[in-house]
């Protein structure tokens, strides 16, 4: 029997075009822990469902999604405006250098760089665009505890004001 798509989630498809790329990144460097998907299907199902019931059947539909590392080609260009296009570099850089896999690894190994990279290449934002996320970015550094959070609360505002 051949494998079945899982049904469309009940949220947005920009949504979940965002939570795809932030997985993506998440996944660049060929690991995502069981812990970090807990969390952000905790983080995301709260932020786009009010009841208690909503949020456990959202957080079940999005397990699948957030379990698929699908290749940036393919999410970067379903991304309708500039905005959503600088929100995901921040979460990006965000993600990316959030915390090394071992004590003795660079915050940013090279296959997270080269994920970076190439969104940054994908999203085509301007040089000075790209310059102010990534310093505010750096300004800010999330620590890997809070980083799920960090992003869901940045979701949160974009979602509200757009």
């Amino acid at each position: 029997m051949p494998l079945q798509p899982p049904p469309p989630p009940s949220i947005s498809p920009s949504q979940m075009t965002l939570l795809r790329i932030v997985a993506t990144m998440a996944w660049s460097d060929g690991h995502l822990a069981d812990e970090e998907v807990g969390v952000m299907l905790d983080q995301f199902s709260r932020l786009f469902a009010t009841s208690a019931s909503q949020q456990t059947a959202l957080r079940d539909e999005l397990r699948d999604y957030l379990m698929q590392n699908l290749p940036l080609e393919e999410l970067v260009p379903k991304l309708t405006s500039a905005a959503e296009r600088e929100l995901v570099l921040k979460l990006g850089h965000q993600v990316i250098s959030s915390s090394a896999r071992t004590p003795g690894e660079d915050l940013i190994n090279q296959e997270e760089a080269n994920a970076y990279s190439q969104l940054v290449a994908l999203l085509d934002l301007p040089a000075d665009v790209v310059q102010r996320v990534e310093q505010a970015s750096d300004r800010a550094a999330v620590d890997h505890d809070h980083i799920i959070e960090h992003m869901a609360a940045e979701l949160k505002s974009f979602v509200e004001d757009h």
